[in-house]
């Protein structure tokens, strides 16, 4: 389907790089002055260029055709056609740019991020000119009263919002068939580290955008897997936060109970400055008002070398349930408990969950129907209700469905809408007292029996797993989890498809895979400290790089 950028920016030269693994970020320089590589550059580093006057916020965005001077705007233009990463950008970033170049030259500066482009997934709402769509056509067109929280918190601390990335559809609530990653509203994304690569999701685009470039970082939100999977399979480090340390308020819903909105980011630094950004309380979403501290704790702080020097560190061993092809990333999590005890940390091995807590977790159902029951309510309830504007009238879940089945863009049956067929099919929301004991088994399995009892009842600061087994029991709690990348898939690896579609390369060379710290809620300080720490011995980032990435510097415009 047409690209809806080519609506907002109508004449583009869509090129590619092809690197085959061999591409190297090199510092450009113009009048003998060094320029960062928009696939690496930091927060610090624009920071520096930007206090200095080396570059502006417009520099940075600019937008196509003007003067055929293009940044990150260019970038997404070079390589969305090929990857379909982002739905739309904002038509205001330019002028927003602008204003926040004269505050800084007014001598305001409102923290690490002034002036600094962002994308933001389809899912989180702005009171802008952009849709959140959450990828679907229902939701074309519609309109929000306000800001999200997390968006109102960007802004405040002079983020732009460069655009919206595309995502699984409705967060991957929506079919049992479908593919990661495609959205009826922006087709289907691709991951660059291979082609036809299996991008994960939800937050796809938000993922593969970070990963080459087209931002410094990205928002995400997280159920279960949402943040953590695209993020290991993109080579970045995401931050799924404890939930309610986030808002989520005008954020399209699954569950109240799970879901939270994080960063996606290629350092753990840089995702620790997005978090400081979004964190902390919001009056429109009750949960954060557990947040336990007044003040929040220094999360760029936190990024300490020596951040696991004296920890205690364990390992669920029979969490991990390996599946054909894991054995590169068993190999490297084994090579990274190496690494952890160097950097000074006590690693206790098979500090596991509780049979029953396993049993639950691998066979029980009590997690599908929270999330069932939560997502009925809840999305009426936390969104479609509070709208401004709602063209396509659809009010609830079942008016939804019924758009989906009849609006051919949602290629329904193609995918179909099973998910949804089985929450309406359950019969009750989570008002029922049916859904408070589905509740309390998913807290006895991811808490005092899962990684909550193993926790305390070993004195363990962290557990560690590798991202692709991390996600599922701090879902069913709300607990945090930071991933980092540990490894990539060797260059003679047999392709893998995914299922059922067999139409995205899952397992292949060259894709990467992540290493998760788990801990208790609220202890994303610490999880980044023992993140960055890990991160610093090893740059694993550096060993591959992506097969396309974007040509576009900002050495290429500022020299022009």
């Amino acid at each position: 389907m047409a690209s809806r950028l080519s609506v907002a920016f109508s004449l583009c030269l869509l090129v590619f790089t092809v690197v085959n693994g061999q591409y190297s970020c090199q510092m450009q320089t113009v009048n003998g002055k060094p320029f960062p590589s928009l696939i690496d550059v930091t927060t610090e580093e624009l920071n520096v260029g930007l206090e200095s006057g080396q570059f502006t916020s417009v520099d940075l965005v600019n937008r196509a055709n003007t003067e055929n001077k293009q940044t990150y705007v260019a970038r997404i233009l070079e390589v969305n056609s090929s990857l379909h990463v982002v739905t739309e950008l904002n038509p205001d970033a330019l002028s927003i740019a602008a204003s926040l170049d004269a505050e800084r030259a007014n001598g305001t500066v409102r923290g690490p991020l002034h002036g600094i482009p962002l994308l933001i997934k389809n899912n989180i709402a702005t009171m802008d000119q952009m849709n959140n769509t959450a990828g679907s056509f229902s939701l074309l067109g519609a309109k929000v009263p306000r800001d999200s929280g997390v968006a109102a918190k960007l802004r405040a601390a002079g983020v732009i919002i460069l655009g919206k990335s595309n995502l699984s559809q409705w967060a991957n609530y929506r079919s049992d068939n479908s593919s990661n990653g495609w959205s009826a509203y922006g087709g289907q994304t691709y991951g660059a580290y291979y082609p036809g690569q299996d991008p994960s999701g939800s937050s796809s685009g938000s993922a593969v955008g970070a990963s080459i470039g087209l931002c410094l970082a990205a928002l995400g939100t997280e159920t279960s897997g949402s943040i953590l999977s695209p993020s290991e399979v993109n080579n970045l480090v995401g931050i799924k936060p404890t939930v309610g340390l986030t808002s989520r308020a005008l954020v399209i819903p699954i569950s109240q109970r799970q879901d939270t909105v994080g960063p996606l980011a290629r350092t753990v630094k840089d995702a620790a400055y997005v978090l400081q950004a979004i964190a902390g309380m919001d009056p429109n979403d009750n949960y954060t008002s557990a947040i336990p501290f007044s003040t929040l704790p220094d999360y760029v702080g936190a990024c300490n070398f020596s951040g696991l020097v004296g920890k205690r560190i364990g390992i669920p061993r029979n969490v991990i349930t390996p599946e054909m092809g894991d054995g590169p990333v068993l190999a490297a999590f084994e090579a990274a408990i190496a690494v952890i005890q160097k950097a000074g940390a006590t690693v206790i091995d098979n500090t596991n969950i509780t049979a029953y807590a396993l049993d639950q977790y691998l066979n029980g159902n009590a997690s599908n129907i929270v999330l069932e029951a939560d997502f009925v309510s809840d999305l009426p309830g936390e969104y479609l209700s509070k709208l401004t504007y709602n063209p396509e009238n659809v009010y609830d879940l079942e008016e939804v469905r019924n758009f989906t089945q009849h609006f051919k863009q949602e290629d329904y049956p193609s995918r179909d809408t099973a998910v949804w067929d089985q929450a309406l099919a359950l019969g009750y929301n989570n008002t029922d007292p049916r859904f408070w004991a589905n509740y309390q088994i998913n807290l006895v399995t991811g808490g005092s029996q899962g990684i909550l009892g193993v926790l305390a009842n070993n004195s363990l600061d962290a557990l560690i797993l590798p991202t692709d087994f991390s996600p599922g029991l701090p879902a069913l709690v709300g607990t945090p989890v930071i991933t980092v990348p540990m490894g990539f898939y060797p260059a003679n690896t047999t392709i893998i498809k995914n299922e059922p579609r067999m139409d995205l390369v899952a397992t292949g060379p060259n894709i990467p895979f992540g290493l998760s710290f788990l801990g208790a809620a609220f202890s994303e300080a610490s999880l980044i400290s023992y993140g960055y720490a890990y991160e610093q011995r090893t740059m694993v980032r550096n060993q591959v790089q992506p097969y396309l990435v974007p040509n576009t510097e900002l050495s290429s415009i500022v020299g022009s």
